[in-house]
C-alpha cells in the first residue's frame, strides 16, 4: 500500500511500481522468517512459523531464497535504483537488530540509541516502501528525498506505538503484556523514567529486569513504575511529534486521493488498537 500510494502521490503508477511492491514484499517476508529464527518465535500471524514446522535450518534457507528472488527480480527488470534502496534497508535492519541485542545485554541504552535502533529496525523498511514508490515513477530527487523522510517519520511513529502496547492494557487480556521487559528490551517508556528517577530507584528497576524479567509479578511492578512516573505520557507525546512531522511533509504535495489516503494511514498508525 505504501509503495503504490507513494508512487501515485509523486507520479503515475507503472509496471515498475508493481515490481517495486513485489520486491518490498519479498524482502519483508524474508526478514520476518529470519526474525522468527532469531527471536525463537513459533507463531506468525496466528499460524505456525516456518522454524516451528521445519526447524531453523530450513527457515534460514527459505528466508535467503525469498531475499535472492527479490534481488533477481530487480536485476531482471533493471530496477537498479529500487535495488539500492532495498539493499540499504536490509543492511540497516541487520545493524539495528545487532545493536538492540548488544544493548539488551548491557541495559545501558539511551534515548538517542533507542531512536537509532527503531530507525534502523523499523523506519528503514517503511522508508524503503515510500522511496521505492517514488523511484518507480521516476520522481525528481527532491520528491524521493521527501518520501524517504516521510517514511522514516512514519516508521518511527509506528514503532513507538508498538512499544506503548507493552505498557498499556491489552483489549484481549485486559492487562499490559510486558513482553519487551521479559526480553530485556529497553524501549522509550522505560528509558524515560530511568533517566528521570532517583539513582536508588534506577538500580532497583534495572536489577529486576536483569534478574527477574521472567517473573510476572516483577514485570508488573516495572510496568506500574513506568506508568506512575510519566513514561506513557512522554512516549505518547514523542509519537505525536513524529506523526506531525510525517503529516507536514505530505502538506508539501498537492491535494489528491493518494495524499488523503497517506494522511489517513498516518493517523491509523498512531491510533490503532493492535
Amino acid at each position: 500500500m505504501l509503495v503504490f500510494l507513494s508512487a501515485k502521490l509523486t507520479g503515475t503508477i507503472s509496471e515498475s511500481t508493481y515490481v517495486a511492491a513485489t520486491l518490498i514484499e519479498l524482502l519483508h517476508t524474508a526478514t520476518l522468517i529470519h526474525d522468527d529464527v532469531v527471536d525463537e518465535t513459533y507463531q506468525r500471524r496466528g499460524f505456525f512459523s516456518i522454524n516451528a514446522l521445519w526447524k531453523s535450518k530450513i527457515a534460514v534457507l527459505v528466508g535467503d531464497y525469498f531475499l535472492s528472488k527479490g534481488l533477481m527480480l530487480a536485476l531482471d527488470t533493471n530496477q537498479i535504483g529500487t535495488l539500492k534502496v532495498v539493499s540499504t534497508a536490509v543492511k540497516e535492519m541487520a545493524e539495528g537488530e545487532l545493536l538492540q541485542i548488544e544493548k539488551s545485554r548491557k541495559l545501558d541504552i539511551t534515548e538517542e540509541v533507542y531512536y537509532q535502533i527503531i530507525t534502523k529496525k523499523t523506519a528503514t523498511l517503511i522508508a524503503a516502501c515510500t522511496t521505492a514508490g517514488a523511484y518507480s515513477v521516476d520522481a525528481a530527487d527532491d520528491k524521493r528525498e521527501m518520501m524517504n523522510q516521510f517514511g522514516t517519520y512514519l516508521g518511527i511513529a509506528f514503532q513507538i506505538k508498538d512499544d506503548l502496547f507493552d505498557y498499556e492494557k491489552n483489549d484481549l487480556i485486559g492487562k499490559p503484556t510486558g513482553n519487551d521487559i521479559r526480553e530485556k528490551k529497553m524501549t522509550l517508556p522505560l528509558i524515560y523514567v530511568l533517566n528521570n528517577c532517583e539513582v536508588k530507584e534506577r538500580k532497583r528497576i534495572l536489577s529486576i529486569i536483569r534478574r527477574y524479567h521472567k517473573n510476572d509479578k516483577k514485570v508488573a511492578e516495572v510496568i506500574e513504575f513506568v506508568r506512575q512516573n510519566g513514561g506513557i505520557e512522554y512516549t505518547h507525546r514523542k509519537m505525536i511529534e513524529y506523526k506531525n512531522k510525517a503529516l507536514e511533509i505530505l502538506e508539501k504535495f498537492e491535494d489528491s486521493e493518494a495524499k488523503q489516503s497517506l494522511k489517513e494511514l498516518v493517523v491509523f498508525t498512531t491510533e490503532r488498537k493492535k
